[in-house]
């Protein structure tokens, strides 16, 4: 059984934080200091830069939006996994799963992102 990280509740409240000021606050209970986070649209490194990423995506990309997790999370070794969704004013915007990987402390240090879900088997 997976032991799910209390440091993933604190990410999740930072992308869902409305005033500005707080995002920083949630993101350093969450993240090592040199974080890296790589989805289909971003390639960051670093608390300031994350911090960046959030902010924007709050203010230029779905101001009303509302992030959830939405499996349960698998894990190993540190290697930890999970669906998650992205709601704006009531409709699904973008679904897909994160692979997290934390580090000695328990901080998140790498995330993984992907929109959608796996395709189809080739035959």
């Amino acid at each position: 059984m997976t032991t799910y990280p209390a440091h993933f509740d604190h990410m999740l409240a930072a992308w869902n934080e409305r005033e500005p000021t707080k995002v920083r606050a949630h993101l350093e209970k969450a993240l090592a200091p040199d974080v890296q986070f790589i989805d289909p649209s971003n390639d960051v490194t670093g608390l300031d830069d994350f911090e960046t990423m959030v902010r924007e995506f709050r203010e230029k990309l779905l101001p009303n939006a509302i992030c959830s997790r939405s499996s349960g999370v698998d894990g190993h070794h540190g290697l930890y996994r999970y669906d998650w969704a992205i709601h704006s004013d009531g409709d699904l915007a973008v679904a897909g799963f994160d692979v997290v990987v934390t580090d000695e402390a328990g901080m998140i240090s790498k995330v993984y992102g992907f929109f959608g879900p796996l395709p189809e088997k080739d035959t």
